[in-house]
């Protein structure tokens, strides 16, 4: 791996990027707010001791549904040995969180919270692409959802991308939390494959999204593409 200053166009640096994005979305994401990654402007790499590598980042973080940008300093550390786990991450990117959603959070929860339909849904989006646009609160769930996986998996070698959720169904209320048992595709830009992982966690505006159990789900070579609803 490079030491020193990174090219920012390079996957060294795209990748510890990425990971900036997950962080971000386990942290504030939410149905109404959706963060990703615009631009990696420089990055810095550095051998810490026994403890692992840290990259020091300037990157432009979009919060996709507003479509607003800030550029932000970030710090990931990928830990090596004994302690080698997932990446730790230090990043601050107040303005992105500045747009008021709490209105939209509040009405979709109420909505679904005493409904007596629980919801359900599959292949979001399509293999055109297309989502119906009252479900696509459950699809960015489902975003932000896998961003905890691909957190939690990701390391120097890997890149990984959102590709679909597969299924999504809301279960029964507990403890005012809204809970979804869901089915997701992740593409893994390294190897090509279509990762399939089995999640459970629950959403509320007050807490956030909350990850209960994550399952990675045997190798399917017949599912190996997003399906359509056709």
């Amino acid at each position: 791996m490079a030491t020193g200053e990174l090219n920012p166009n390079h996957y060294p640096a795209q990748r510890a990027a990425k990971v900036v994005q997950h962080y971000l979305n386990t942290r504030y994401g939410s149905p109404y707010r959706l963060f990703g990654l615009h631009r990696v402007h420089s990055g810095h790499a550095e051998d810490v001791a026994d403890s692992g590598r840290k990259y020091q980042l300037e990157i432009t973080a979009k919060e996709r549904i507003s479509n607003t940008t800030e550029k932000c300093s970030a710090e990931v550390l990928f830990p090596r040995g004994e302690r080698q786990g997932s990446a730790q991450v230090q990043a601050s990117c107040d303005e992105l969180l500045k747009v008021n959603i709490a209105a939209q959070e509040e009405d979709l929860y109420q909505r679904y919270k005493n409904s007596q339909n629980l919801v359900s849904a599959q292949y979001l989006p399509d293999s055109h692409g297309r989502i119906e646009p009252e479900m696509k609160p459950f699809w960015h769930l489902g975003i932000v959802a896998s961003s905890f996986v691909m957190l939690n998996e990701s390391t120097e070698n890997t890149l990984y991308n959102m590709a679909q959720v597969a299924n999504i169904t809301q279960l029964a209320t507990e403890n005012d939390q809204l809970k979804f048992d869901s089915h997701v595709l992740l593409h893994d830009m390294v190897s090509q494959e279509i990762i399939h992982w089995k999640l459970l966690f629950t959403w509320s505006p007050a807490e956030g999204v909350k990850m209960l159990q994550m399952e990675q789900l045997p190798h399917c070579h017949e599912c190996d593409k997003p399906q359509n609803t056709e």
